[in-house]
């Protein structure tokens, strides 16, 4: 057999899998995403859990965000997910609240997000976009409100975060406690 007829029989054969693949991406992709949002539940809920009410304004530097700045700002990254999602792509920049109801927004943004997710109805924006835009940043920005925790004197603990009970749909304050021996400072 020559190279050409080789290829092109490399080529048929690869075909069907791609495929099988393509047609069962959806929903993994989907599962992927929702356990992305339950992650990011879980470790912004950690980041922002027990923070004296003076954190909300800490600064590190003259042009940093505050704490309650940066949560607000998750707070539309998650609704602009939910709008993009919908196929109705819109950002606003919410004026933040006092840092509880802050939280609560937080929480209550994930939640919608991940109904919708949850639901069968359309995607209209790819998963992968989702994630490397809205889900991605507000990751980075759990991380940015972790660190200053520790430079406002209220560090978080360190965590395995590999072996925390992180579940697909647990979205709101109540996430359940580090497993033993995962933190450490």
């Amino acid at each position: 057999m020559s190279p050409k007829e080789s290829s092109k029989n490399n080529a048929a054969r690869k075909k069907p899998a791609a495929k099988r693949s393509a047609a069962k991406a959806p929903d993994d992709a989907r599962t992927f995403l929702r356990h992305s949002v339950a992650t990011l539940a879980y470790r912004c809920g950690k980041a922002t859990r027990g923070a004296p009410p003076e954190f909300a304004e800490f600064k590190a530097g003259p042009t940093t965000r505050t704490p309650i700045q940066i949560l607000a700002h998750i707070g539309d990254l998650l609704d602009w997910a939910l709008s993009q999602a919908e196929g109705k792509e819109r950002w606003r920049n919410a004026t933040p609240l006092p840092w509880e109801d802050e939280v609560k927004r937080f929480h209550a943004a994930l939640k919608r997000f991940d109904t919708y997710l949850a639901s069968k109805k359309t995607l209209h924006k790819p998963v992968e976009r989702m994630f490397q835009g809205a889900i991605a940043d507000s990751l980075t920005h759990t991380g940015q409100i972790t660190m200053l925790r520790r430079l406002a004197g209220s560090h978080v603990r360190g965590e395995n975060y590999s072996r925390a009970d992180i579940r697909i749909g647990r979205v709101g304050a109540d996430q359940s406690p580090p497993p033993e021996r995962s933190e450490f400072d």
